[in-house]
């Protein structure tokens, strides 16, 4: 099952990357001429600090919640373990995830705030 799913993560991001190359070669005219800087580019309007805030924000967003959902999983494991301390851990959950979103939402801002430049 596993060697199925890589081996469908590898087609899809090879269709994505091949795909995403295409564009400029959509954007020429009939007679293969393309026309000014939009034409060249990947995707036309947006540029590299664009294209690179979108990524990072992506990626800020994965790893935040990532972050919380380990939170949630250990707290209700060792909730689990210790039913006595459940208190106690909620509360330290609480505010460990309130940190990681913080952070996540001004990460997030950052990125869309270099995309902007």
């Amino acid at each position: 099952m596993k060697k199925k799913l890589s081996t469908f993560s590898l087609i899809l991001i090879v269709c994505g990357a091949v795909l995403m190359f295409a564009s400029p070669v959509q954007a020429a005219d009939g007679d293969g001429e393309t026309h000014g800087a939009e034409a060249s580019s990947i995707f036309p309007g947006m540029t590299a600090a664009n294209f690179g805030g979108a990524i990072g924000a992506g990626l800020v967003v994965m790893g935040g919640a990532a972050g919380i959902g380990r939170i949630g999983g250990s707290a209700v494991e060792s909730m689990a373990r210790q039913p006595e301390a459940a208190g106690q851990i909620n509360t330290a959950m609480i505010i460990t995830a309130a940190m990681i979103e913080g952070a996540t939402l001004f990460a997030v801002l950052g990125c869309f705030l270099a995309a902007i430049k």
